[in-house]
């Protein structure tokens, strides 16, 4: 079937660049998909062609059969499931890669004296990455073609196979001077391996729908919040801690505050006069 570990080794470098349901993706993969693969079903469908017979010596009737039943193995249709599905995952981590580069060559330039004072947007000190921004939209876009790819293979499979294999296939093609008989080695173990692998795929498909909701409630929860707007003004500038209310608010109460400091000034004058004139009257009655 091929060795498997360089598309492994690229596609664990997108641990680190995707969401907790995009590892679990990603270990379903792995565990369910890629071993189980390599592992049983490959020496299972070892044998598909030789262990296809048919009730007739005809030459070449039972290659026609074999052609016209499975116009590609289940094997081979398996892996191109996988290597499909795989891709745009691939390309997101291209463009992962692209932009930690392009944030790593920036810390350097900060790091210079003189440097640009731009910050990093996309990445933080340790390289991780945060999904955001071009990021996102690149992520989701991965996440829908995939969900397209696995959806259409899980209907191609049903229209080319069916979901049971059958132990016997009539065949009337030519050069098959009647309609024979043909018969598939195991097919009970192979039904077994087809539902499984059926299963898997219906499993991812479901953990990138969840990942794509998951997503989008994220992003909207995070516009959804609150935002506190501080009103900057001569008596409360920006930056600093003040009342937050309305200017003009403020202008009443310092007239309200003069209004009261005038009438307690009068009230003190007229108290003053009063007192200045008893005591002429007292030093006039005295002489």
């Amino acid at each position: 079937m091929g060795d498997w570990g360089f598309l492994s080794s690229l596609l664990d470098k997108v641990q680190s660049h995707s969401t907790v349901i995009g590892k679990i993706w990603m270990s379903v993969l792995f565990l369910f998909r890629i071993m189980v693969l390599g592992g049983g079903a490959e020496s299972v469908w070892g044998d598909e062609q030789s262990g296809f017979v048919c009730n007739t010596q005809q030459p070449g009737c039972e290659n026609v059969c074999y052609d016209w039943t499975f116009p590609i193995s289940h094997i081979r249709f398996w892996v191109l499931q996988i290597i499909f599905v795989s891709t745009p995952t691939l390309v997101y981590l291209g463009h992962a890669m692209h932009v930690i580069h392009k944030e790593n060559k920036l810390r350097e330039l900060m790091a210079s004296p003189g440097g640009c004072r731009k910050t990093p947007k996309y990445t933080n000190e340790k390289g991780k990455v945060k999904i955001k921004g071009n990021l996102l939209g690149s992520y989701l876009a991965q996440l829908v073609a995939k969900i397209i790819i696995e959806a259409a293979f899980i209907v191609g499979q049903y229209y080319l196979y069916g979901f049971i294999m059958v132990p016997m296939f009539p065949c009337s093609r030519k050069p098959c001077p009647f309609t024979v008989e043909c018969y598939m080695s195991r097919p009970t173990e192979k039904t077994i391996f087809i539902i499984f692998m059926l299963v898997v795929a219906c499993v991812s498909l479901f953990l990138n729908v969840v990942e794509v909701f998951y997503l989008l409630c994220t992003r909207l929860r995070c516009r959804s919040k609150p935002r506190v707007h501080k009103i900057t003004s001569a008596e409360n500038p920006a930056g600093l801690s003040g009342p937050s209310g309305p200017r003009w608010s403020t202008n009443d109460e310092a007239l309200k505050q003069n209004k009261l400091n005038l009438e307690m000034e009068s009230n003190q004058s007229i108290g003053g006069s009063l007192d200045g004139a008893k005591e002429e009257k007292r030093l006039l009655s005295g002489h």
